[in-house]
């Protein structure tokens, strides 16, 4: 069923065409992924869709009593509402209703005749139908499951919606939204401010969902994993594809090959065509090259397929610092609760280190905490020689809103740039013309986020701290970001939730949460799968342990229930030993894997490549191993009880 379509749909702002001529369908049960560059109006589609604004021409269809709903991004709460005020706000309907279904309940009660009690009993049938149909007997589930999902705690429900900071704001109205559950959902950066945990819950609960949506999204993973559908928005017009990110990324390759073959054939006839009709217009062949020149003449032109293409951006050569860029021993910092304690580590030149964990457990606080910008509560950190930190905040806060772009991203300390110097500078991260005398403050939010790229650039740090840089970027941006990154000849430190963004440029990570922090060799998805084989180890144990205790309890003989007689053991996998013996041995390779540990941690193991590699062979087989001790031992368990 379609739900919205448009035809011949345009916008237009100052007379320059925000989009033109568009034209699709919007049915039920679609996911679909609206990409393109920003500045090409994704945004203002969603709020012409949802009549925030309107169309300058053009048709736009929306089914009768489908509800259309836009994720704000702006909120406003009142000072008396609480969190658990503004989830329920979002179910007000269904709340009226089951008001009206505990009235017709107390009318049932009331009545002093049987029609009076039948026409009660009528209407509370009818309501308690519709409360049924929209699961609506589970509203205070449904509002923590959502909340919950969305990484607010038990404790956060009575609190003033007011009360709680700009990203925690951004969650609650994306949670009305979900509670909401429109026809068609509108999505404009939802996984903005949500942690890596969180955006993982959203994705499963968005695919559960029977609501159709569109959603503008930078992170291409959760594209993948939500959307079945792509409209890509580029120079004002619109082209559909089948499927999820990665299906519309190598479509549209294919589509661009095809075109360039189909647009050279057609050069060249053209070219041969022209050539006849030169040749004979005025001999023997005029009319068969007037024919032709009427046939070229009626030709529908094929035009090339433009290529989006992120700005160049691309760091400039740096001071060379020594091996050990950062040194950090024994370190740890509470505030109400511990968020690390003694992490020890080091970070060495060339290095691209991700910074991961859950919202509040400290990840920025231990990133400040390594450069020097907050003092931790025990532990040294150490910058090596040569080091100078670049720092750029997520809320953008080196760049004053009063400010012209130009003198924003100008080095204060540095009389040898000229302005050129700086045009140039910006013009390579797609900041151009007379945008470099505009206030930041009049800046788009993907404009800002280039200008402080740029500014990072300018200030010749070889070490650049990112809190989360690909938020206020389009997809090409933040491809161009990583291939800059990963030609940086300095040290790369990033806090960010971009799981694509993390797997290109991270060659290690540090994992904050639940009290500590932790170093971690690969990226993200290395991470992911040491996880999943974690989990898997341990759940072997668990059903190990658990069969090995029941057969302990069934008694020495092993006899069965039934009293059929004793069941033989199963063969040995291993040979036999007390479980003593074992316990010691898992000891023994419990304290090398520990110490093996602390060695990866020692930024002196990393100035021998021959030792390094070592330690982590050492550490590999040590788990190895533990994990057959582990495994031999359940079975002792089993055959010496």
């Amino acid at each position: 069923m379609i739900l919205l379509s448009a035809r011949d749909l345009g916008r237009h702002i100052a007379g320059d065409p925000i989009f033109q001529g568009l034209e699709f369908e919007l049915r039920t049960g679609e996911r679909v992924g609206l990409v393109g560059p920003n500045g090409v109006g994704k945004t203002t589609l969603l709020k012409v869709l949802t009549g925030q604004d309107k169309p300058d021409y053009g048709q736009l269809y929306v089914r009768s009593g489908v509800q259309v709903s836009l994720l704000r991004q702006q909120p406003d709460f009142g000072p008396t509402l609480t969190l658990r005020d503004v989830a329920r706000s979002a179910l007000a309907g269904l709340v009226r209703l089951q008001e009206q279904l505990h009235e017709a309940a107390e009318e049932i009660a009331g009545a002093e005749s049987d029609a009076e009690r039948d026409a009660a009993t009528a209407r509370y049938a009818q309501i308690h139908d519709q409360l049924e149909h929209h699961d609506a007997f589970a509203i205070e589930h449904r509002i923590e499951e959502v909340l919950f999902g969305l990484g607010f705690a038990p404790i956060d429900l009575d609190r003033p919606a007011a009360t709680f900071s700009g990203g925690q704001q951004s969650r609650i109205m994306l949670a009305k939204l979900l509670l909401e559950n429109p026809d068609v959902m509108l999505l404009d950066e939802p996984s903005n401010h949500l942690d890596l945990e969180t955006v993982e819950w959203l994705e499963a609960f968005l695919a559960r969902q029977s609501a159709a949506m569109i959603v503008v999204s930078h992170d291409r993973q959760f594209l993948d994993r939500v959307v079945n559908t792509t409209w890509e928005l580029h120079r004002s017009r619109m082209t559909a594809y089948p499927g999820n990110f990665s299906k519309y990324w190598k479509l549209r390759q294919e589509r661009m090959e095809q075109l360039e073959k189909q647009y050279e054939r057609q050069q060249d006839y053209i070219a041969e065509t022209e050539a006849f009709i030169r040749k004979n217009m005025a001999g023997q062949k005029t009319k068969q090259a007037q024919d032709r020149q009427k046939k070229l003449a009626r030709l529908e032109r094929i035009e090339k397929m433009s290529e989006i293409v992120g700005p160049v951006m691309g760091f400039d050569e740096v001071t060379r610092t020594g091996d050990v860029v950062i040194e950090a021993t024994n370190v740890s910092k509470s505030y109400d609760k511990t968020l690390f304690d003694k992490f020890t580590g080091s970070i060495l030149r060339g290095q691209c280190v991700g910074v991961i964990g859950p919202n509040g457990a400290g990840k920025s606080t231990l990133v400040k905490i390594l450069i020097g910008k907050v003092p931790p509560d025990s532990g040294t950190v150490r910058l090596g020689a040569h080091v100078k930190v670049g720092y750029y905040d997520q809320g953008l806060g080196s760049l004053p809103p009063e400010t012209t772009l130009i003198r924003a991203v100008w080095p204060e300390d540095d009389l040898t740039w000229i302005e050129n110097d700086v045009r140039d500078l910006i013009a390579r991260f797609g900041l151009t013309g007379d945008m470099a005398f505009q206030k930041v403050g009049q800046l788009s939010g993907g404009e800002k986020g280039k200008a402080a790229l740029a500014r990072l650039c300018a200030t010749n740090a070889n070490l650049f701290v990112l809190d989360e840089p690909t938020n206020h970027l389009d997809i090409w941006s933040c491809e161009s970001l990583e291939r800059s990154i990963q030609e940086f000849e300095g040290t790369v430190i990033v806090v960010s939730h971009d799981r694509y963004f993390l797997n290109q440029v991270a060659d290690r990570l540090i994992v904050v949460a639940d009290g500590k922090a932790r170093l971690f060799e690969g990226n993200y998805e290395a991470w992911e799968d040491h996880l999943a084989q974690e989990k898997a180890r341990e759940e072997e144990r668990q059903a190990r342990a658990a069969a090995a205790s029941a057969v302990s309890k069934s008694g020495p003989s092993g006899a069965s229930s039934s009293g059929s007689g004793p069941q033989p053991k199963k063969k040995r996998k291993f040979p036999f030993r007390k479980t003593a013996d074992l316990e010691a041995d898992i000891a023994k390779a419990e304290a090398l894997k520990t110490k093996l540990e602390a060695d990866m941690a020692d930024p002196a193991t990393y100035r021998d490549e021959a030792k390094a590699r070592k330690v982590r062979e050492d550490f590999e087989s040590t788990e190895a191993k533990l994990a057959q001790l582990y495994d031999h031992w359940e079975e002792a368990v089993e055959w010496n009880s």
